[in-house]
């Protein structure tokens, strides 16, 4: 794992697809370690390990489903916690202990943020670090292109535009320290923006194409 902030560290990358790389993330707090997203290398459990173990791991999405969800929950005992929308697809590989349906605000400081459109259960977690940051956790409804550039997570064969759209307004006006997406290009899954300006810039990048109608 690499450490990108004083309490977030990224696991080795993954590619599911030409061009796409993921990671998972695990946020480190007193009170009980979270794994944002999902991954299958298996060395990487023996780091979480190394790092005090995984109390629960929230998914954004059904893409990030896997056998490995299995391997994480029996491993550390940990709670998985996905979107009520994705259910069906998340419960072919692991039973889910925490059920999303809402904005609510979870232990540690992490804010349920439900944001449809790029598949019915998106969802985005925005976390109030002890240590002052604040991280969005973006799944794939706002990623990063191999420039660094914000993109939106639009795919025609599942995604809905006007929801998608909605969501990109609403995720525009938090102020992100930190902002973590699932999949991305190859520059990196992360960025740090150093005021709300520059985010909001970020997001319009995301949301031109889809205002515009360049994507169908």
């Amino acid at each position: 794992m690499k450490q990108i902030a004083d309490d977030l560290w990224e696991t080795e990358p993954e590619y599911p697809a030409p061009g796409l790389q993921t990671h998972a993330y695990l946020y480190a707090h007193p009170a009980g370690n979270v794994l944002f997203y999902n991954t299958s290398h298996d060395d990487e459990l023996s780091a979480f390990a190394d790092h005090g173990g995984v109390h629960r791991q929230y998914l954004s999405h059904r893409d990030e489903v896997g056998a490995s969800l299995a391997v994480i929950r029996t491993r550390f005992n940990s709670q998985l916690c996905g979107h009520q929308r994705e259910l069906e697809d998340i419960q072919k590989y692991c039973p889910v202990d925490v059920v999303l349906a809402q904005r609510e605000l979870h232990p540690r400081e992490i804010e349920i943020l439900p944001t449809p459109g790029h598949t019915p259960g998106s969802t985005c977690f925005w976390v109030r670090s002890p240590t002052g940051d604040r991280y969005l956790f973006t799944g794939d409804t706002l990623y990063f292109d191999e420039g660094g550039q914000g993109r939106n997570g639009f795919l025609p064969s599942m995604s809905d535009r006007e929801a998608l759209i909605e969501s990109l307004h609403f995720l525009r006006t938090l102020s992100p320290d930190l902002v973590i997406s699932s999949a991305f290009g190859a520059g990196g899954g992360y960025r740090r923006f150093e005021d709300a300006l520059s985010w909001q810039g970020c997001v319009d990048e995301a949301l031109a194409p889809l205002q515009d109608g360049a994507v169908d």
